[in-house]
């Protein structure tokens, strides 16, 4: 095998009929990957070791995340012991999902925690990962399993409108571009040489645009590979882009409110989850503060965890959090001098993901006459190049 330091590996393997199987996939050693292909009914034949990024491992789905959890909290609050819990869990999970959950079942099976087997086999992160193992030292995992299946079917409910915000303007955008382009390629050249012939005089304006339109139509084949190019380069640097696109979205208004609320709610979604399962407030900051992608509220997150941990006030260092509203503040202070901050998480969670859907309608609401105005912006500064000219004709006429 290859020298190469990774945890992937290219491999073949037999199936009981015979058939062969090629296949890339992640795992500590050779045995664990003989071991778990062995759990598909797969004998390993032989593997290389190949770049990580080859073989990156998939995290589980929110919704099997959430099947997982759903099937997790309704067997075991019923008394049904873990491994056949987790049997059941790998029949309702997606195809994808199930050597997974039947990795995760055998070593269960065999004595490791479950926290531990979910680490080891990967695809769950650490917020999941930490409550269950505070919920294991507990004795309620299928409590906790509970409140991750909750939190897991708001931040679906949340990704479900973040993607319809996405793909409203995406649908107008892609319409309006294609209809400027063949209006750019077709349309506005045949005009042109319509005009030139009639030897009709140009405004300067119409002069720019036909001219852009012929320079695109002798020259399309360099510009489908510029755009090619371009294509690809925004998929190598998507990391770039997103952070691109996540920025502008924390600075333009409106959209800001509907990420801060998005961002929010998955905070107070994990903190609920976490402080369910026992797991002490600064532990709990500590991995939830890694579920949020806004820099300035994960900063004033960080600064109020490790200010605790040096033995601040909690209501005290909550003010000073001014990311969250000013009714949010002061619902946790309350909550904190109560003894009550696992019930203002929950309620927070589901204000937020409330908040989400209000701030997100609003969102529509302003997009679609920007919408409307941006394709006139295009199309219609197109169709004005090509109608001065003949604006221009009927007044000289009238003379």
């Amino acid at each position: 095998m290859s020298s190469v330091n990774s945890n992937a590996f290219f491999y073949l393997a037999v199936r009981p009929g015979g058939g062969r199987k090629f296949g890339v996939r992640q795992a500590a050693t050779m045995p664990a990957l003989a071991q778990s292909l062995r759990t598909e009914n797969q004998l390993l034949v032989k593997s290389w070791r190949v770049p990580g990024w080859v073989a990156r491992e998939q995290s589980v789905s929110l919704k099997d995340q959430s099947a997982l959890n759903d099937q997790l909290s309704q067997l075991l609050s019923r008394g049904v012991p873990l491994v056949e819990a987790l049997d059941v869990v790998s029949q309702t999970v997606r195809p994808v999902t199930k050597p997974r959950m039947i990795r995760l079942r055998d070593m269960v099976q065999s004595g490791a925690s479950f926290a531990d087997a979910c680490r080891n086999v990967g695809g769950f992160d650490s917020v999941q990962i930490a409550v269950y193992r505070a919920a294991e030292r507990s004795g309620d995992l299928a409590g906790a399993a509970k409140e991750l299946a909750v939190t897991a079917r708001r931040r679906l409910a949340i990704g479900s409108k973040a993607t319809t915000l996405m793909i409203y303007p995406a649908i107008v955008m892609s319409i309006s571009v294609m209809v400027a382009t063949l209006m750019m390629l077709v349309v506005v050249p045949m005009m042109g040489e319509g005009l030139a012939k009639s030897d009709i005089p140009l405004p300067a304006f119409s002069k720019i645009v036909i001219g852009a339109g012929m320079w695109m139509r002798e020259h399309v084949i360099w510009l489908a590979m510029g755009v090619g190019a371009l294509a690809i380069l925004a998929i190598i640097a998507r990391g770039a882009v997103l952070n691109l696109v996540q920025i502008a979205m924390r600075r333009l208004p409106v959209m800001r409110d509907v990420v801060l609320a998005q961002e929010s709610a998955r905070f107070f979604s994990v903190m609920g989850a976490m402080t369910r399962a026992g797991v002490p407030i600064a532990d709990a900051l500590g991995v939830s503060n890694g579920a949020i992608n806004h820099p300035a509220m994960r900063k004033q997150l960080e600064r109020l965890r490790n200010r605790l941990i040096e033995g601040g006030i909690l209501r005290t260092l909550i003010d000073e959090v001014t990311t969250l509203s000013l009714p949010t503040r002061r619902l946790l202070i309350a909550a904190e001098r109560s003894g009550d901050l696992e019930n203002a998480f929950q309620t927070l969670a589901t204000d937020m993901s409330d908040e989400v859907e209000k701030t997100s309608s609003r969102l529509l609401a302003v997009l679609e006459p920007a919408l409307i105005i941006i394709m006139f912006a295009m199309i219609g500064t197109l169709l004005l190049a090509l109608m001065l000219p003949m604006l221009t004709l009927t007044s000289n006429m009238k003379f």
